[in-house]
């Protein structure tokens, strides 16, 4: 949809064509997506969709960093703390759930925020992901078991086995993406890259995408203060009272695990914490990498609003 906006400007009439859009916030974790995405959104008067692939789950919120009270009510945010631990979710349930929300968001703004940093969910609001076939949860649990017993080399042979191509496309040091793929060859009896087409979907609306970097000392050092910061919030409580539920995919994250070792006795609290800063940097050099391989993402400090802001409206009018 395209609306006709007639400007006044001195000796001529400027008509500009302002498009439906979708801005792009995106980043490393602790980089400062949250602060910057809200000044974007009040300036255009618009909503937040959220991509974060952790912060969707409402039992968690301290070790997934959600937005505060404050920020939460300062700009109205979608897809914050919305499903349960318990819930199947991923990429593909998110890009049409999103759709349905921008289609309604639409109708009433001329732009959408979306801020986060979960790669894949991002992409496939911009560019789809194909319909994978239902697994059997069982199947999963029965993999983790093995991945737990035996280790990722064991699930590498076998995937190398049932589907050669995967073997060489995926991440092999990516215990998650080796277990789908090993699940739907399982599951299916056919090749998991059988059923991707890497083929990109249009979307009715124009797509901005910016993405936010630092000085890297500066980035660790933030991360580093953010998780003291969430210790000192009570995250080893946040995690004591999910044990039940350590078993969840979803638990298998950055903040989580570590603090289960602890619980279950494999580490000393002191080893966890230093355990969760080293991932979490390790997460954030992963994102950026993720992110610096598509060229359409115009980079920015995060510091800097006002040209975030300028280089968005210069966008709108191309």
């Amino acid at each position: 949809m395209i609306l006709i906006r007639i400007c006044l400007v001195p000796k001529c009439l400027k008509i500009i064509k302002v498009k439906k859009t979708l801005v792009v916030l995106a980043g490393p974790t602790a980089v400062g997506k949250t602060a910057s995405g809200i000044k974007v959104a009040r300036h255009f008067g618009t909503e937040i969709i959220s991509a974060d692939s952790r912060q969707i789950y409402r039992e968690t919120s301290i070790g997934t960093a959600v937005p505060s009270v404050r920020e939460l009510a300062s700009v109205k945010h979608r897809f914050i703390q919305t499903i349960s631990l318990a819930e199947r979710y991923n990429a593909s349930i998110y890009e049409h759930q999103v759709l349905a929300c921008l289609y309604q968001l639409f109708e009433k703004h001329n732009i959408v925020c979306m801020v986060g940093g979960s790669g894949l969910y991002i992409n496939a609001v911009c560019e789809g992901i194909d319909d994978l076939p239902t697994t059997d949860p069982a199947l999963r649990v029965r993999l983790l078991e093995r991945f737990n017993k035996e280790g990722l080399e064991s699930l590498i042979a076998e995937l190398k086995k049932l589907d050669p191509v995967s073997h060489q496309r995926i991440d092999l040091k990516n215990h998650m993406r080796v277990l789908k793929a090993l699940e739907i060859s399982i599951q299916t009896g056919k090749p998991y890259s059988s059923f991707l087409s890497d083929t990109k979907k249009e979307r009715p609306f124009q797509i901005i995408r910016i993405a936010m970097d630092m000085d890297r000392e500066k980035l660790y050092d933030r991360i580093n203060r953010r998780v003291d910061q969430m210790m000192d919030d009570g995250l080893l409580e946040e995690v004591r009272q999910l044990q039940h539920m350590k078993d969840y995919t979803a638990m298998k994250t950055v903040g989580y695990r570590e603090l289960f070792q602890y619980l279950d006795g494999e580490v000393p609290l002191e080893e966890a914490v230093d355990l969760i800063k080293r991932h979490t940097r390790k997460f954030a050099r992963k994102q950026l990498t993720w992110f610096r391989k598509d060229n359409q993402y115009r980079w920015f400090s995060p510091e800097d609003h006002h040209l975030i802001i300028e280089w968005i409206e210069k966008q709108l009018l191309v």
